[in-house]
This record gives C-alpha cells, structure tokens and sequence, in this order.
C-alpha cells in the first residue's frame, strides 16, 4: 500500500543500490527566499557516494548557487519545482578552462556543472531558471563598482563579458548524458552547454534562454554520439550550435530532429568555434520561427573538417536567410574543409523587414546599406567548398531592391571581397549582386527541383556563380528566363 497524500514517507528506497531522497524528505526550504545550495549538493553528493541515486525536487522553489552532478545522481524535477539560480555572481565558480584558443567566448561555470562524470541525468517537468537577467547586472553593477574582474568587459555595447556570466548547465568530459523534459530559462549566458561529452540524449526539453545578450540556447563543443529530439529553444543568439575548439576533437554521429527553434541569431548553426571537426551530422524535420539570421549556417573558419552533413525537411518561417555554407581561414594553422553536404526538402520563407521584429532582444543589425541578401555557398580560393548537393528546395524572397539603397553592379561582381579572416556571417561580404544564391569557390554543386520566387521584383540575377565547377541544374524554377536569371562572373 502506497500512501499517495505523503509520498515522501517512502523515500528514500533502495532498489538495489538505487537511492531515492526527496527534498521534501530532507526538509530542504522551497519557500524561493532561503539559500539552499548547500542541502541541495549534500544531498547530491550522498548520492554520489552511493554510487548510483535520485533527488527529487517536490513543488517548490529552490534558491540555490552553483550545483555539482554526480556520477550516477538523477536529479528528478516534479511539476510544480523550480530550481532557482541566486543572483549572486559569488557563488559561481570556474569549472576550468573551456578553450586554450584565446578569444574567451564563452563562461567555464553554471547553475549545474558536471565534470569527468558518468550516467547523468536531469529529468521530471518542473523548471531551471537562472534568473539571468538579474544575475548578469549584478555582474555588471560590481564590475563599475570595482569589486568584480572582467578582463573583458565589452565597453562597445555596456556589458559584461560571456566569462562572468554563469550558463545554466556546463558538462564537461561526461559520458552518459540525459535530459529528459526538463523546462530550462534564463540564463545569464549560454543555456544547455556541453563540452567533450559523449552518449548525450536531450529529448523533450524546453530551453527559453532570453534573459540576456549572448545566449546561446543548445551548444554541443566537440561531443560525439549525441541525439537532440523533439525540443523547443527560443534564444537570444544561436538556437543550436554545434563547435569544436578542439584541433584534434570534433562533433561527431549528431542527430537533430523534430526541433523547434526561434532565436535573434541562427537557427541551426555548425561554429563559429570550428578548429577541430563536424562529420556525420544529421538535422531533420526542423522548424525554424522569427529568426535574425540564417536557418542553417554551416561554418569552417578556424581549420574544421566538415564532413558528411545531411539537412532535411526544414521549413523556415520569418527568417533571414535560408542558408550560409562557409569555408574561411580566420585562424588555426591549416585551412578547414567543406564537402559532402546535403540539404534536401528546405521551405524557407525571407521577410523585407527585420525578421525578429518582435523580440525584446533582436540581433544587432549591420552598420552599411544594404538589399536583401542571398543565400550563400563560398569557400575561398583554391579552397572550395566541396561536393553540395541541394533538391526539393522552395524559397521565396521579398524583393524590392534598390540600386538607391546599395549597388553592386555585374560588372563588378569580382570586387565583392573574400575576407578570408572575417566574423563568418550571410552579411559577412557587403552588398552582393544576387537575389537568391550567390556562389564562390565551389566544386561540385547540384541544383535539384529547386524554385525560387519572388514577392515583389528584384533587378539582380536569381543566381551570381563566381569560380565555380561541376555544377548539375535539374528542375530549377526561378521567375521570368532562366538565362537571364544565372550570372557566371569572368
């Protein structure tokens, strides 16, 4: 017999080594107001020297600084439970050093942290709030006061750097990773991070990451055998980002599907931290919402090796722009490499105006004129990007530009600049004199029942090739004669 109105007189049980501990059990506060970071990790690491266990958070607030998971430990959120991050900068500490490769993008430190650990989980339907917003100006208030170093501090845009803000959840080098329809917000940085893990399973979890600036919503560094399903991220800057800052590392065996994405950056999105590799990635059945920039950016800049990429059945409402495939050289000793990429069944939808309209957080807009920008594919010379294969693509763009506003005529397609060692971005290269794909340094494309439209007219040709070989059109649709719609420039 099971006493359903006291629940708790029952734990915790051992099923097998299995411990189970409530908080209501334990007596922790979830009153919201009282700090219980201490109960919370002793409870945590009684587990953990158990071997194996789970914590459960009965309905509540739980105010608490910063969490270390341990192997084996389940912590098991009811409906009803929040887990409230304090919005004191003091009780968040460095993990340890993210990246050795100096440009400092991102915090070593989180509400939960984990690290060297194995078979994690965070599960339930209750909350993981970071009240970020209210963490990152009390970074920002002892920064000005002098009483909290941030060496990097953006004085540009009057906030504190990434490495001061603390993420929601940071794992590193963890095998066995899962999270299961947890609902996570506000964060002061990035959301979800994970950093050298592997075995990862996100299913089902809902990230809302727009407390602040910068705030990433999913991002895999250099993980491998990682399954994302059937989430929903609303971010305030890339919604999932796969990165490598590691030369010898990579993400690899990645599967993304069933998602839902809103962001102020890019939706899917491959770097821009891309030094060691992306092989065997596979996106599907993705929806894309009111997003600032690209549905799919898939980025090498820093030495990558981007191998074996497959996006399908993607539909991309309110977006700006449908895709941006780069191979660049902005650092690391040897140029990356783009090939093998396959983007099949994309629905993407472009607006005149700013897409993301509607966001308290919109992504900052660039600082020249310009008309709406195409698609791209480029690499840089003797450098192309490889093997591209896209079919069954539908993409409508809204037209109206204005040689008033900005002109890159044809006849001077060759000085749109390389930049090579440039911020990779679809704006990354001005004004271009495409409408809907603009094409550099690519060998190997495939064109297969794509149709491109138009809202309104544009004066620039549907498609500008530049040093481009071995490409295959098959069932393309664009407005008015093909002929006069392909530009190859000399």
């Amino acid at each position: 017999m099971v006493n359903l109105d006291r629940p708790e007189l029952f734990l915790p049980l051992k099923q097998g080594r299995q411990v189970i501990l409530s908080t209501a059990q334990l007596g922790i506060p979830a009153d919201g107001k009282t700090l219980c970071t201490e109960r919370l990790q002793q409870a945590i690491d009684r587990l953990g020297r158990e071997g194996r266990g789970t914590l459960v958070l009965n309905p509540g607030t739980y105010l608490t600084g910063q969490l270390w998971l341990r192997s084996g430990v389940e912590l098991h959120l009811q409906q009803g439970a929040q887990l409230l991050g304090a919005a004191d900068p003091y009780l968040y500490h460095q993990v340890g050093a993210l990246t050795d490769d100096g440009r400092h993008d991102n915090a070593c430190m989180a509400l939960i942290v984990a690290q060297n650990a194995h078979e994690v989980r965070i599960t339930g339907q209750g909350t993981i709030d970071g009240n970020g917003t209210a963490l990152a100006l009390a970074a920002d208030s002892l920064y000005h006061l002098g009483k909290l170093t941030d060496a990097h501090y953006n004085t540009r845009r009057l906030r504190p750097s990434e490495l001061v803000r603390p993420k929601l959840v940071y794992f590193t080098h963890c095998d066995g990773v899962t999270f299961l329809g947890i609902h996570c917000k506000n964060s002061a940085g990035w959301g979800l991070s994970f950093q050298h893990c592997s075995n990862v399973m996100l299913q089902g979890v809902n990230m809302e990451n727009r407390a602040y600036w910068n705030n990433d919503g999913i991002d895999l560094s250099d993980c491998r055998h990682v399954l994302v399903s059937d989430c929903k991220v609303n971010a305030a800057d890339d919604g999932i980002c796969l990165k490598s800052y590691d030369v010898h590392g990579g993400c690899e065996d990645v599967t993304i599907r069933n998602c839902e994405v809103r962001s102020s950056a890019s939706a899917v999105k491959f770097g821009t931290a891309s030094w060691g590799a992306f092989r065997r990635i596979h996106v599907f059945n993705l929806t894309v919402f009111d997003t600032f920039r690209s549905a799919i950016a898939i980025e090498s800049v820093d030495g990558a090796l981007v191998d074996s990429v497959t996006v399908e059945h993607v539909r991309a409402f309110h977006t700006g722009n449908p895709l941006f495939i780069r191979l660049g050289h902005r650092s690391g000793a040897r140029v990356g490499s783009v090939s093998h990429i396959t983007v099949r069944d994309l629905v993407c939808e472009v607006p005149f105006d700013r897409p993301d309209l509607n966001y308290d957080l919109r992504g900052p807009e660039v600082d020249f004129f310009h008309n709406p920008f195409p698609s791209s594919i480029c690499g840089i010379p003797g450098h192309p990007v490889r093997d591209v294969i896209i079919e069954d693509a539908t993409l409508v763009y809204p037209g109206r530009a204005s040689k008033a506003m900005a002109y890159m005529p044809l006849w001077r397609a060759h000085d749109v600049p390389e930049s090579p060692d440039s911020y990779p971005e679809f704006s990354m290269f001005g004004e271009l004199p495409a409408w809907g794909f603009y094409l550099r340094h690519v060998d190997g494309l495939t064109l297969q029942g794509v149709k491109l439209s138009l809202r309104e007219a544009d004066y620039r040709p549907a498609f500008v090739l530049e040093d481009v070989a071995d490409v295959k059109w098959k069932a393309v649709e664009v407005p008015g004669n093909m002929k006069n719609q392909v530009y190859i420039v000399h």
